[in-house]
Order: C-alpha cells, then structure tokens, then sequence
C-alpha cells in the first residue's frame, strides 16, 4: 500500500533557477546524493521520456516523464525497479511502485520559489523518506541560491 507525502520548502531564488538546480546532471547528483550517494538519473528529460534513477551499485527506479512545464512542474510516474544494472517490471518491489507518482510544483511567490513535492511511497520507505526529503529539500534550497 502507497501513502502521500509532502515536503515544501521556499527558496531565495528564481523558479528558473531551481528548476536548473532540480534537473542539471551537474546539481542533480548533488542533492540526490542525500538518499544514496553517488545517485545520478539517465534520461533526456523530456515528457514522455524513460528515466532511469540509479545509485552507482545499480540498484534504481524505472519512471516515465509523465507531464512537464518547464520551471513549474514535473511529474514523473513510478513503473518498477533496477536490480543491479537490470529493470524489473513484473517482481513483487516492481509492483508494489508501480503507478506511484512523484510531483514537483515551483510556483513564484514575492520573488521567491515554493517547491512542493508530492510523492507516493511504499510502506517499507515512508520513514526513510520522511528523515530524507527535508536535507534534500534544504540542499536544493542552498544550490539555488549560491546560483542567484
């Protein structure tokens, strides 16, 4: 079973400059790096696209792109698991993620980003998730706004 969580955070900074900070293979890794270092996603970020999301011992999440407005929202639809460099659609993990969602939304507010994320997660995660995402959330805040 799936349970929502939600993280949101204002941020010092342009909804183009954290959007930058979300999705560049050079920031990325950086804040990804607070739920496995090394973390790193392959992909070409366009909507409808496959992303792989991989930490360097081949373990991940198989997503697709399911809706993207550039500087303002990006969905992305949880589909199975990597088990060491190989996708599993079809394995009981796999299944258990499949459908999930992961939602960002950066909306401006008095010159300044509210990123909210919302994502689905497993029973087996929620707690890892709800320790996680806040440093994520705070090491995206600091990337931002070391780029104003």
């Amino acid at each position: 079973m799936k349970a929502q969580q939600e993280f949101t955070k204002i941020i010092n900074a342009s909804t183009e400059k954290v959007w930058e900070v979300l999705w560049n293979d050079k920031t990325y890794p950086q804040w990804t790096a607070i739920f496995s270092e090394g973390s790193y996603a392959k992909t070409d970020w366009k909507e409808g696209s496959k992303v792989l999301f991989l930490t360097p011992d081949g373990r991940g999440m198989v997503s697709k792109i399911k809706e993207k407005i550039p500087n303002e929202y990006m969905l992305f639809e949880h589909l199975g698991v990597v088990e060491n460099g190989i996708e599993n659609l079809k394995g009981k993990e796999a299944k258990e993620w499949a459908g999930a969602t992961e939602e960002y939304v950066l909306e401006r507010v008095n010159n300044k980003t509210h990123l909210t994320v919302k994502m689905d997660v497993v029973e087996a995660y929620k707690s890892f998730f709800l320790d996680t995402w806040p440093k994520a959330m705070g090491k995206i805040k600091e990337l931002a706004e070391k780029k104003s």
